[in-house]
């Protein structure tokens, strides 16, 4: 995923379909000049449906699609002939798509299933033609129903990427180069900071035919929380993870401490991420020998399951899929 292919956020103006007018109208025969009334309703306005699908990983294909505007509903008409409704709008959007309005952000959809439809802004509703408004002291009504107006506003599109796994780390860490080896996923990988600006997925083959998803989202610095370095534009990608895996380099100044920035930094973003499994692998471990292995355990807390890996060598991979695929499954 380069960089300017993921799009994870998207503004957008939306306008659904306003009603059409219901028909004023009076049935005029060959033998009889009034017959009655027989205006018809007005059409429904077009909805604005949101879709989801699972073919989809960005919102890309709406970086151009700035206005959104549902067709209208047609007018009655006479004979008692209701207008058609207008043409709904399907947007289709990957899973883990959240839409707000902009104005009051609040949150309006949560799109998480395949082919999932939500009617996201409807139509408004077609007005009632003069033929419904007849009674017995009132045989001909002069008046109909406007239709509704549609729903406008500017809305925002926001993905948040669905992963069971989710790799979290400092710049650095050796996330991209652990993605690389357990899945197929290619990211790009370089000694410097921050070479992953965009969460790359990839599919972990596990046995018997199983598989799960890991992401590897760009690197953690202290202040993310706040909005330093890629800050919530990351942070909030981790919300869906069920484990999160922390990954501290061996060569790291100090374990413990790193551990403890990274936790804060979700902590400060969203306190409910710490109810979330979490792992912790110790990268780059081929450098290591049992003395220095045993030394950097005592740095780590208890509590929370870890292992030594070295992507590079394939030390561990295999008893870390295990650890992963069991803490997926455990049940609380």
């Amino acid at each position: 995923m380069e960089k300017s292919n993921f799009v994870d956020q998207i503004r957008i103006f939306c306008r659904s379909g306003h009603g059409g007018a219901g028909s004023k109208h009076f049935m005029r025969t060959k033998y009889n000049a009034m017959a009655g009334p027989d205006g018809g309703d007005g059409g429904r306005g077009g909805h604005i449906i949101l879709r989801g699908n699972n073919q989809l990983w960005t919102l890309l294909h709406l970086r151009y699609y700035k206005n959104v505007l549902a067709e209208n509903g047609e007018h009655g008409n006479k004979n008692n002939s209701t207008g058609r409704n207008g043409k709904d709008i399907i947007i289709e959007v990957p899973l883990g798509t959240i839409a707000r309005d902009e104005e009051s952000g609040k949150k309006e959809i949560e799109i998480l299933e395949d082919g999932q439809e939500v009617v996201w802004m409807k139509g408004g509703r077609g007005g009632l033609g003069n033929s419904n408004f007849k009674t017995a002291t009132n045989q001909a009504p002069e008046y109909a129903q406007p239709g509704e107006e549609g729903i406008e506003g500017w809305k925002v599109l926001e993905l948040k990427v669905l992963a069971d796994v989710g790799l979290v780390g400092f710049p650095n860490a050796g996330k991209s180069t652990l993605l690389s080896s357990i899945t197929a996923a290619k990211p790009k990988i370089a000694d410097y900071a921050f070479t992953t600006l965009t969460p790359q997925l990839g599919m972990v083959e596990y046995r018997d035919g199983k598989s799960f998803c890991v992401a590897d989202l760009p690197g953690i610095i202290e202040g993310a929380a706040e909005g330093k370095g890629l800050g919530h534009r990351f942070l909030r990608h981790i919300e869906r993870n069920s484990i999160l895996l922390f990954v501290i380099p061996a060569d790291s100044k100090d374990h413990k401490k790193e551990y403890k920035i990274l936790l804060n930094e979700l902590k400060e973003y969203n306190p409910e991420m710490l109810q979330k499994n979490f792992v912790i692998a110790v990268s780059k471990s081929d450098m290591l020998d049992e003395e220095l292995k045993a030394a950097i355990k005592k740095e780590l807390p208890k509590k929370i399951p870890h292992i030594f890996i070295s992507s590079v060598i394939n030390q561990n991979l295999n008893e870390l899929k295990d650890l992963l695929w069991a803490e997926l499954n455990r049940k609380e």
